[in-house]
């Protein structure tokens, strides 16, 4: 193992550096770009540190490594005499003169140097910069400890070797922004690194969810639920689920083959269009512990909200972030056109929101109530003397989902039914808004509205809504409005920029729905809205024939 130093032409990459995102062009997701710069001050270098990012931070994460070498560098025998050389990790495609594992490239010099005794590469190695700044020995070509003033120097200049962009707008940014970004972009990988296999994903969300899911090296396959379980038991990792496009014993089987589970469903801001419109998502939730809509057992957004601190400056973010929403008019499908409906002056108004009728949302928090008839006659109870509107969820009114219900069933309990007013308008205009567990309590809330809630949803419970249903113990904290923007719209969904398919904050979502950026309509987008007005047109012929 003792040799002469190896010397031979190196190249350093720019140190911070977007992820190989799949199907996204290098130049898109560029964050730096190579140009003369000043050596940046040490607390871009603690910043870096804090949020391990730089290199390739998505790599493979290999375990039990004592010394890491960079391959072509010579070490002498007396620093890695006694050490198994499967505790020696050779990082490069050179040869080298070190016995030892060749490690996968790429990997994670973050994960692999944390857990090292000590480094053996060039000074201006970037596994050298990293473990300068973790703080683990470095020895350069001849064999000597390199100081660690020397690292920091180093990795002082090389960040300041680019100039940074923002990857969204192409912009020049300052490097704190830079290293958020991939803090953020590392949080959305690493959090898919347990996961094996997906299941129940409809094949026209595959794409995207292969973007949601990508974990840095690979995304995972898409496998019938009895394979997806075998594969995530032999791999010792989750099955990521679809809830509604599986069957249900395919949790059952998960808890008696001890594999975990993870639950992927729609984000809150969802897109320009319908889900059942088969428009994909650009935001969606992955949740190990259960499910938001599933108010009979504890979710992760449930926990977030009864534990998190909520530091001061993620609520100025909410903050800002529920000013933008209602500035925009977005909503979790886009922004709604239509003529605003006519109310009556010195009257109590209230607003219903039909749902549709089998939404996993309805069954597992709707706490007993039975459809939309139902829900519409327990409003008119509680509001015996208010001008009552029905407004149909747009799924129904679309045809593409069951719920849907004659007018004259809606005029015995309601006084209006609405289908074409722009949503938030109205929500704003009326006294208050009812629901079972429709998410447009929880829009209305962001508005500064009046809710009041006949089931379970996400948002009940916490203090802010008139809540008619049974409370769950797991519920009371006290929140604020801006605190559940923050948990439920911030620290809870993943969002992908539908512009540039890159991860992105909600910030950039909101400015996409508000200017209608949205991948273009599809033949099988036609063909489903010309399905959808068939069901419907069906469905009134029948209830004109019955009357």
């Amino acid at each position: 193992m003792a040799g002469l130093p190896m010397h031979r032409p190196v190249t350093h990459p720019l140190f911070l550096r977007s992820p190989p995102f799949p199907g996204v062009a290098t130049s898109v997701a560029a964050v730096s770009v190579a140009a003369q710069g000043a050596p940046v001050q040490d607390s871009v270098l603690h910043a870096i540190a804090d949020a391990r990012v730089g290199g390739a931070f998505w790599g493979d994460r290999p375990q039990g490594v004592a010394i890491v070498v960079r391959a072509g560098v010579a070490v002498q025998a007396d620093r890695v005499s006694g050490i198994d050389p499967d505790h020696i990790g050779i990082v490069g495609d050179m040869p080298s003169s070190v016995h030892g594992r060749i490690l996968r490239d790429p990997v994670d010099p973050w994960h692999l140097i944390a857990a090292a005794d000590a480094v053996h590469a060039d000074a201006e190695d970037e596994l050298a910069v990293v473990a300068g700044m973790l703080g683990v020995a470095v020895f350069d070509a001849q064999g000597e400890e390199v100081p660690a003033d020397r690292l920091r120097d180093v990795a002082r200049a090389r960040i300041g070797m680019a100039r940074y962009r923002d990857c969204f707008t192409d912009r020049d940014v300052p490097v704190e922004q830079v290293i958020e970004r991939l803090g953020e972009w590392r949080r959305h990988l690493d959090s898919n690194r347990d996961i094996a296999a997906a299941s129940g994903m409809a094949f026209w969300k595959r794409d995207m969810m292969r973007q949601f899911l990508w974990d840095g090296l690979r995304a995972p396959p898409f496998l019938a639920p009895e394979k997806g379980l075998r594969s995530a038991q032999q791999s010792g990792r989750a099955l990521a689920i679809w809830p509604s496009r599986v069957p249900a014993s395919t949790v059952r089987d998960a808890e008696r083959m001890q594999v975990p589970i993870c639950r992927v469903e729609d984000g809150f801001l969802r897109s320009n269009g319908l889900g059942a419109g088969l428009h994909p998502p650009s935001s969606v939730v992955v949740d190990h512990a259960g499910i938001y809509y599933n108010a009979l057992v504890p979710s992760e957004l449930e926990q977030l909200l009864a534990t998190h601190p909520f530091p001061p400056t993620l609520i100025e973010r909410a903050k800002r972030l529920r000013t933008a929403i209602s500035d925009a008019g977005v909503t979790k499908y886009g922004i709604e056109g239509g003529r605003m409906l006519d109310l009556p002056a010195g009257r109590r108004t209230v607003l219903a929101i039909g749902q549709v009728d089998d939404d996993m949302s309805v069954r597992l928090g709707g706490a007993g109530v039975e459809g939309n008839l139902d829900f519409l006659s327990r409003v008119r109870r509680s509001e015996p003397d208010a001008w009552i509107i029905y407004r149909p969820h747009p799924d129904v009114q679309a045809g593409h989902r069951r719920g849907h219900l004659s007018d004259a069933a809606i005029l015995s309990h309601a006084d209006a039914i609405d289908s074409g007013a722009p949503l938030m308008e109205m929500v704003q205009a009326v006294d208050d808004v009812h629901v079972l567990s429709s998410l447009t309590g929880f829009e209305a809330l962001v508005r500064g509205q009046s809710v009041t809630v006949h089931g379970m949803p996400f948002y009940a419970g916490w203090g802010l809504t008139r809540d008619l249903a049974e409370p769950t113990g797991r519920r009371g904290r006290r929140l604020t409005v801006d605190q559940l923007v923050a948990g439920t719209l911030i620290l809870y969904p993943r969002y992908i920029d539908p512009v540039t398919r890159l991860p992105c904050g909600p910030e950039l979502m909101v400015d996409r729905m508000a200017s209608a950026s949205t991948p273009n309509v599809t033949w099988l987008i036609r063909a489903r809205t010309a399905q959808g007005k068939l069901r419907r047109f069906m469905t009134l012929c029948a209830e004109f024939l019955h009357d």
